[in-house]
């Protein structure tokens, strides 16, 4: 949440420049509120939404919903129980504010190198094609039996087959399964549906009611001047745009800089818009064609910010323009549709993946972590109802069920599990009549690794225990002899080797399985001498607590912490002694403020209340360098 402040404060600006119009043409009308009037009374208004903003947005974070809904339930607020001059024309701020979805779709843009498109081609418009499409075709199908005219109904298919890429890469990420086949499997799908968003928003200009029926001449014409339009913005990024910002980087100006990018921006955007195409669709092309630039990650950096804020302000709009009265008086059709909709699309998901090969369980994995809708829809649901494809109180249904579906999804994992029920732990046949080593090493990942080479490398007898059957299989590889068993078993650890074993050494990963084997090995095998890796400082000090003396205690980035500062005064110009000198201080210093933090903490065995018992204490110049 670090630097929410400086955001609200700057999109309180935007906000307020949102709101100039409106109170301008309301001048005749000479409102005030507490002396207020013009501008005032803008950036009054304007600091109403972001405060609201301010309150539920973190507090949607912090149960789990996300930012996007805590945007939505602000704006919904603000139209609720304020009266100014956003909630009477909200139309004209959600106007204003499609300039973030075009801000948006510049930096995918900037994600998608040509190169890289063309190498993941067979994933993305294979599958990700089909998934999107096959979702689409059910849903439209779904609501064509509503009663909607057959554009509305396609356009509010194709929004509900969007799933939210925010909501499910979070789940990837804290899963850490970017690499695992559901993680790959579902980046690809959400990297075609970020890119589908473009042909989906061109889409709705295409079916915009005109008024008139075009002829054949005419239709060929537009066409013609909207191929041109892209072939031209396609040469100016080709040949112009590298050039131009080559020349703006020798200013060395971090402001015309930002200039610059969003005069790209702007200008792809307003190109596509003289062709009669949509904004979104230059923003991304532009972007593409920076993707391979050299001054690509400075133009990202600098457009973000302006990216978040007006994002941000287009979903209070959208919850501003949201129909109260029509989701009041649908609320039983919203509840229906929502699990009606999620179950449409998952079924869609988990078909489409099972014609590709994937597993079952895989591919139900895939159905569930997407089968909400996502954000996208808002987007396309706000232009459809922009170009009249969508009735207002449709649209309003349509937010409704999206917003629902994505508040709904932070229990998309559990049902899942509920479902699948809990997986069990692959075992593997093992004989311990070989684990003879002096020293047991019990967990083999990145530090058991690292411990092991320098005693195997002695030549001690090692012996190596391991629960990841995977892992184990990965060493056979390298011709390294991994034992497999559960090291908080008691029975496990004396087939091992414990008994005999001059030293243990617990190397595990997850602090409670460290500290179950830590009293084990304590209870039962008291002659060997004990080495634990501590995941951080609070880990260090429940380990002290078990018993376990603190210089056999060694937490995991320590050391490497501590090298990173030694190299740091070094590129600074310290002399080798002395940079090693301040390190043997700091060291010596911190060594001595743990020896206290466990004797505070000595009956505390929860984390939290361990964190309360100790008092940090920052380095001081005076005590690192022993003072003057």
């Amino acid at each position: 949440m670090r630097g929410w402040p400086a955001r609200c404060a700057a999109l309180t600006v935007v906000t307020a420049l949102a709101a100039a119009p409106a109170v301008a043409a309301g001048a005749e009308d000479a409102r005030s509120m507490f002396g207020l009037v013009g501008m005032e009374l803008a950036f009054l208004e304007a600091l109403a939404l972001i405060v609201l903003a301010c309150i539920f947005v973190p507090l949607s974070r912090a149960i789990g919903l996300g930012t996007v809904i805590g945007y939505l339930v602000a704006g919904v607020v603000a139209g609720g129980v304020l009266s100014i001059s956003f909630t009477r024309d909200p139309e004209a701020l959600l106007h204003f504010a499609e300039f973030g979805v075009v801000l948006f779709l510049f930096v995918i843009g900037l994600e998608f190198r040509p190169a890289r498109l063309w190498e993941m081609r067979g994933t993305i418009f294979g599958r990700g094609l089909a998934q999107v499409m096959v979702c689409a075709v059910l849903l439209t199908a779904a609501a064509l039996l509503t009663g909607l005219d057959w554009r509305a109904a396609l356009i509010v298919g194709l929004g509900l087959a969007l799933s939210s890429t925010a909501l499910v890469m979070r789940g990837i990420d804290e899963g850490g399964e970017r690499n695992s086949p559901f993680g790959q499997t579902a980046i690809a799908v959400l990297l075609f549906e970020d890119l589908a968003i473009v042909p989906f928003l061109l889409l709705v200009t295409l079916l915009a009611p005109s008024g008139e029926e075009a002829t054949l001449s005419e239709n060929l014409q537009a066409t013609a001047i909207g191929i041109g339009a892209i072939v031209l913005l396609i040469l100016i990024g080709r040949y112009a745009l590298d050039p131009i910002f080559r020349i703006v980087a020798r200013t060395r100006t971090p402001e015309l800089m930002t200039a610059a990018a969003l005069g790209v921006v702007v200008l792809a955007a307003l190109i596509m818009a003289a062709a009669g195409l949509s904004y979104a669709m230059g923003a991304f092309i532009a972007g593409v064609m920076l993707a391979e630039s050299s001054y690509r990650h400075e133009v990202e950096a600098d457009i973000e910010p302006f990216r978040g804020l007006f994002l941000g302000l287009f979903f209070v709009a959208v919850g501003l323009s949201l129909d109260l009265a029509a989701v009041a008086d649908n609320w039983l059709i919203i509840a229906l549709a929502v699990p009606v909709t999620v179950a449409l699309k998952g079924i869609g998901a988990y078909g489409v993946n099972r014609a590709f090969g994937t597993p079952h369980p895989t591919a139900l994995r895939i159905a569930f972590a997407m089968g909400q809708h996502g954000e996208f829809g808002f987007v396309l649901f706000a232009a459809a109802s922009s170009a009249l494809i969508l009735p207002p109180d449709v649209s309003s249904i349509v937010v409704a069920i999206v917003t629902l579906s994505m508040a709904l999804s932070s229990q998309s994992d559990r049902a899942y599990r509920w479902i699948m029920g809990r997986p069990e732990r692959e075992t593997l046949d093992e004989d311990y009549t070989d684990a003879e080593g002096s020293v047991l090493i019990v967990g083999f990942g990145r530090v058991g690794q690292l411990v092991a080479q320098p005693l195997i490398s002695e030549g001690i007898s090692v012996t190596l225990l391991d629960h990841d059957a995977d892992r184990i299989r990965e060493a056979k590889r390298f011709n390294v002899r991994v034992h497999f068993g559960d090291g908080t078993r008691a029975d496990v650890l004396t087939a091992a080797g414990a008994g005999t074993a001059k030293v243990i050494v617990v190397a595990t990963d997850d602090p409670d399985t460290t500290l179950e084997i830590v009293r084990i090995v304590q209870r039962k095998f008291p002659a060997a001498a004990l080495q634990v890796r501590a995941h951080d400082r609070i880990h260090a000090v429940r380990l002290a607590g078990e018993g376990v003396p603190i210089n056999a205690i060694l937490r995991e980035t320590w050391l490497s912490g501590l090298a990173l500062g030694a190299q740091t005064l070094r590129a600074l110009g310290y002399a080798d002694e002395n940079a090693e000198e301040i390190v043997a201080r700091v060291k010596k210093q911190d060594a001595d403020r743990l020896a206290q933090q466990v004797t505070s903490a000595r009956d505390k065995t929860d984390r939290d209340a361990i964190v309360a018992a100790i008092a940090p204490e920052p380095v001081r110049r005076d005590s690192a360098s022993g003072g003057e």
